[in-house]
């Protein structure tokens, strides 16, 4: 008898007396696909017979699973054709769920909507990284299930959630995502945009931001959020401003700079080595001295969300582009200035004159009150 007279069911008999993996991944998509066809006029009785035939076959392509990749690639096959469908047998879908292998549990974590809540949830507690990842992509989550795959701490897990609209978070949920994105420029910029943050807790993640990252997190900004987290940077940065000036004495780095000058070793190489040394208050103190402008308006410039307006001291002051490039280097915990915004900031700088940045500095110096001939 030919293999095409055979019927489905003689095949599956077939194929797991057999033992072949192979005969049953083929006889496994082909039942999936019959499955799927007529998974709305199933009775009880012939759903579960798909149930268990679904079963045996797994079963079967299992026992040849841990050495033959193909049986992989078919249960995870089998997985993806299962995972969209509201019908799908419940039993075979946790087990494929609950699969060591990713790729087989991957599709029905990420879609199917036969896992229940406390399905995801166990899930969530017992199974790898890569497991939670695919539970955090989900359409639609309930934060009973955000707050065990948050439980878990995986910074991966996290990015996921705050970039899935469709992921509610707890309060509880949002102050650990805060408290894990100290460092993470990513988890920040995607925790600071979600329209569903607390206000205080905003303020708390960009308190903890550099500058770059709330720059970063203002260009990303929809616009129904700018203006709120405008405001929440500008309330940050005005705490920041209150704590390095309660911390940082520039009144000592004043008067070492002061000193410099006089003995003559005040000089554009020392302002290089301030700055790439991170010598914060020297650095401040050297350019006000070499640009004959007051600390008090330099400071500002360097802490600015903005990196064009410490140009304007530093061509005043007569600097090379690398002591300039130090310098804006300097200013942020992150490092190294972006390549192409290092462009667009050195071409302002050599279109920038010293006559211009001189008027500038006076007009700044005038309208806050400082200083424009000394510091």
């Amino acid at each position: 008898m030919s293999k095409a007279q055979f019927t489905i069911a003689d095949e599956v008999q077939e194929a797991i007396a057999a033992g072949s993996a192979d005969r049953c991944s083929g006889v496994a998509e082909r039942v999936a696909s019959l499955f799927i066809a007529s998974a709305g006029s199933l009775d009880v009785e012939q759903h579960a017979l798909f149930a268990d035939v679904f079963e045996r076959l797994i079963n079967t392509i299992e026992l040849r699973a841990l050495a033959d990749v193909g049986a992989r690639i078919a249960l995870a096959e089998l997985s993806a054709q299962l995972a969209p469908v509201p019908q799908a047998p419940v039993g075979v879908i946790r087990r494929l769920a609950l699969h060591d292998e990713i790729s087989v549990a991957g599709p029905v974590l990420s879609e199917s909507p036969r896992l229940t809540n406390e399905d995801l949830i166990e899930i969530a507690k017992t199974r790898s990284e890569k497991h939670l990842i695919a539970i955090a992509g989900r359409w639609w989550l309930q934060e009973i299930v955000t707050d065990a795959l948050l439980a878990r701490r995986y910074p991966s897990v996290s990015r996921q959630l705050m970039k899935n609209p469709g992921a509610r978070v707890s309060p509880a949920g949002f102050a650990a995502v805060v408290a894990q994105a100290a460092g993470d420029a990513e988890l920040t910029i995607a925790a600071g945009i979600r329209a569903d943050l607390p206000a205080t807790l905003r303020r708390t993640l960009l308190e903890g931001a550099t500058e770059a990252v709330r720059a970063r997190l203002l260009a990303a900004a929809p616009p129904h959020l700018y203006e709120e987290i405008r405001s929440a940077i500008a309330a940050a940065a005005a705490e920041a401003e209150q704590g390095l000036s309660r911390c940082r004495d520039f009144g000592s780095a004043k008067l070492a700079v002061g000193q410099l000058k006089q003995t003559g070793r005040l000089n554009e190489t020392l302002l290089q080595d301030f700055a790439r040394q991170r010598r914060y208050t020297e650095t401040i103190a050297a350019i006000a001295e070499l640009a004959k402008c007051s600390i008090e308006l330099v400071r500002p410039l360097m802490q600015s969300l903005r990196s064009d307006g410490i140009l304007v001291p530093c061509k005043a002051a007569g600097l090379s582009w690398t002591t300039v490039t130090a310098i804006l280097d300097s200013r942020f915990v992150s490092g190294a200035t972006k390549p192409d915004e290092l462009i667009k900031l050195k071409n302002r700088y050599l279109e920038l004159t010293p006559d211009e940045a001189q008027r500038l500095l006076k007009l700044w110096s005038l309208r806050t009150g400082s200083p424009a001939n000394g510091n």
